[in-house]
């Protein structure tokens, strides 16, 4: 089996470049989606409430969870770890799940992100665009529209990524059948729209949350903040500003007590030699290379 590679990128893309005005204009299209999507949810009032449902809630809410934090996040947007490219398509496929488009686009907004970070060139910063923006509203922009093929070129590589990029409603498809099949409509509510919404909704915190409200160990020159209630709710993602710190590094919780559930499923899909080359920040002695991590971005050249 053929691994994934990445490099460092050392010049920035065009839209990092211009860094256009947002303009703010309304994407009605995915307001309507956004809206009835959360509309739907209450139709858990009137279907049967069991504990098998809420367990299969909870249960699609870590497949999708893992599918954003571990594939889309750590493995995709940092190349924090390698891996093959049947368990690459795997966490591909996992984060498409949760209904957050394809991977290009999700890791190009991301590369972005950290590109201009709390710039008024940042499509979701709450220092530079206010807190509800940040967290939602961007999405309901026309300014979210497009991938900036300048930062994903190392993904356009494989042609598996390509497809899901195109049908990335697939996944939530086949997530939305799975469930119905395993607990009817109850199962389909419970196990796909509320999860979803609740996994759109705690992923959405880390660029809103995450830049508000926490502690920042380190200097970043940005408003990156570690929050440890963010940090449950995502599988680690909560530890931002860290990982803003060490960008390239698998592991986001720094110290033992900063609860990274996502690095620890790295760690024993490592066991079973999945995946391997994982990446973690330097140890004390060690020659240091934060400034490096803290500007590190995957090369979409190579």
């Amino acid at each position: 089996m053929s691994q994934t590679e990445a490099g460092v990128e050392s010049e920035p893309s065009t839209l990092a470049k211009s860094a256009p005005a947002l303009t703010g204009k309304i994407s009605w299209n995915a307001i309507a989606v956004f809206i009835l999507l959360h509309l739907a949810c209450l139709a858990a009032f009137f279907t049967e409430i069991s504990w098998y449902v809420l367990i299969l809630c909870g249960a699609s809410y870590l497949v999708q969870m893992i599918g954003i934090t571990v594939g889309y996040h750590r493995l995709f947007a940092h190349r924090s770890f390698k891996t093959s490219r049947p368990v690459q398509f795997l966490l591909a496929c996992l984060g498409c799940s949760a209904s957050q488009s394809g991977p290009s686009w999700w890791v190009a907004r991301h590369r972005h992100h950290h590109r201009v970070s709390d710039t008024e060139a940042d499509i979701h910063s709450p220092v530079a665009h206010g807190f509800w923006w940040s967290h939602c509203g961007w999405i309901l922009s026309s300014d979210s529209d497009g991938t900036d093929a300048d930062f994903v070129k190392d993904l356009k590589r494989y042609p598996e990524i390509r497809w899901l990029d195109r049908y990335f409603w697939v996944p939530p498809l086949v997530l939305a059948g799975l469930c119905f099949l395993l607990g009817g409509w109850s199962g389909l509510i419970w196990g796909f729209l509320i999860s979803t919404v609740l996994t759109h909704h705690a992923t959405f915190t880390v660029n809103s949350i995450c830049h508000v409200w926490g502690r920042q160990r380190y200097a970043t020159g940005d408003a990156s903040r570690n929050n440890f209630l963010v940090a449950l709710l995502t599988l680690g993602e909560g530890w931002h500003n860290n990982h803003h710190h060490y960008q390239s590094s698998a592991k986001q919780g720094v110290r033992w007590w900063e609860i990274d559930v996502s690095y620890y499923l790295i760690r024993l899909l490592a066991c079973f030699r999945c995946v391997w080359h994982v990446r973690t920040p330097p140890k004390k002695g060690e020659a240091t290379d934060s400034e490096q991590h803290s500007r590190e971005v995957v090369d979409a050249r190579n």
